[in-house]
């Protein structure tokens, strides 16, 4: 696994502290000043808040989407539909055979799903953007803006890790932007099919996720 070097380490902690109060646009655009194209952009297609700005201001940015065997149909019609609409460079990934016998709702059914082909899609990539947010979950609370992701061995930048729900409901109303077709009907936090309900706790917009389970992170954002 590759490891940073001091020289590195001392430039994502300058530009943590710098981009703290920073936009999502300046984040973004320190990324591609300093990555270039060696970026992947990791995307459920919840939201299109932050693809947006990524297809405006780098649109031949790679945009991966785990493709995990347990999407809702209606999550993929509209992956479909963004991807078309905007001629998205994306790569969508597939479990390998060892998820077989790991279905979702089980032990290993993120790690095999999520996680190991999340790595095999960076694992040449300099950098990747996520859409996490800090109010997602409490787990979340203290994630940097910028820092080095020790579990894929690149750097992890999160350019609406200090957004809250409202400004993503205001960027897309602002900028007319088409909106998950679920949240209509109610669901807050849209994950695979089999372990995703509506809010169990109102106000509380995980609380519909791994339903029955006791778990709040699939471990892609965990250390």
């Amino acid at each position: 696994m590759a490891t940073p070097s001091p020289d590195l380490e001392r430039e994502l902690d300058a530009a943590n502290a710098r981009f703290e109060h920073g936009s999502p646009r300046e984040i973004l655009q320190w990324t591609f000043e300093r990555f270039g194209d060696d970026v992947a952009m990791a995307c459920s297609f919840e939201d299109v808040a932050l693809l947006h700005m990524v297809h405006e201001l780098r649109p031949q940015t790679e945009i991966v989407f785990l493709d995990t065997g347990g999407h809702f149909p209606e999550t993929l019609e509209f992956m479909a539909k963004v991807r078309a609409d905007w001629a998205l460079n994306l790569t969508s990934t597939t479990p390998g055979p060892e998820a077989d016998a790991w279905p979702c709702g089980t032990e290993r059914c993120c790690e095999l799903r999520k996680v190991e082909p999340l790595r095999r899609a960076v694992e040449r990539r300099a950098a990747w953007l996520t859409a996490v947010k800090r109010v997602d979950a409490p787990s979340r609370a203290n994630m940097k803006v910028i820092s080095w992701d020790d579990k894929f061995g690149l750097v992890k930048v999160n350019p609406v890790a200090t957004w809250t729900d409202d400004d993503v409901a205001y960027y897309l109303t602002s900028h007319q932007l088409p909106e998950h077709p679920l949240w209509s009907q109610g669901y807050a936090s849209i994950g695979c099919a089999p372990v995703t309900a509506k809010p169990a706790v109102p106000g509380d917009r995980r609380s519909g996720r791994w339903v029955g389970a006791d778990k709040e992170e699939c471990g892609l954002h965990e250390a």
